[in-house]
């Protein structure tokens, strides 16, 4: 090495190391303090927990009987399960207060009023991960019957026409689409 490429090579070097040497303490300071206050909010948190009155574990759902949209202001529905950032699952009761055959299955909020009946979404099971699996029935409110029309396996359907004692139901489940057609 020559005497100036030595020259700049001590003083690269000694003003790297004093970079090193003069941040080192601040660099340090800034990693307890933040070990600090992480150790601080734990324990916070573990004080919260110990204040916490004792009860119900969880998200538990306490609603009350409410009258379901789109029902004639006959049905009521009261929340049996939610799924996160899905539909609601339902128990109905006819809101006159005759025992009915709804209460004994749990449906979707979505109900269609048709002169026959209502179409209502039934679940067959309440585990998200089994879900979409409901069938669309007829529930004729004057015999207290339900009748099964179809089974869909996708969250969005709708009625989508009504002709001559036909139903035409559309469905999409994210990637393909069709359309039922039941007889009444």
């Amino acid at each position: 090495m020559s005497k100036i490429q030595l020259f700049f090579h001590y003083v690269f070097r000694f003003v790297w190391n004093s970079i090193f040497v003069l941040s080192y303490p601040i660099l340090a300071s800034f990693g307890l303090l933040f070990i600090g206050l992480t150790f601080l909010f734990s324990k916070l948190s573990q004080l919260l927990t110990r204040l916490k009155p004792e009860g119900k574990k969880g998200d538990e759902w306490a609603t009350e009987w409410e009258t379901l949209p789109n029902s004639n202001d006959l049905l009521e529905a009261k929340v049996e399960k939610q799924i996160l950032f899905g539909p609601v699952g339902v128990r109905l009761r006819r809101k006159d207060g005759v025992p009915s055959v709804v209460g004994e299955f749990v449906f979707g909020k979505k109900v269609r009023v048709l002169p026959e009946g209502f179409i209502l979404e039934r679940w067959n099971t309440l585990d998200a991960a089994a879900l979409p699996d409901f069938d669309i029935c007829l529930y004729d409110h004057e015999l207290d019957k339900i009748r099964v029309l179809t089974q869909m396996n996708s969250f969005d359907w709708h009625l989508a026409e009504i002709k001559d004692k036909e139903l035409v139901f559309k469905w999409f489940d994210g990637t393909q689409g069709g359309e039922k057609v039941i007889q009444l």
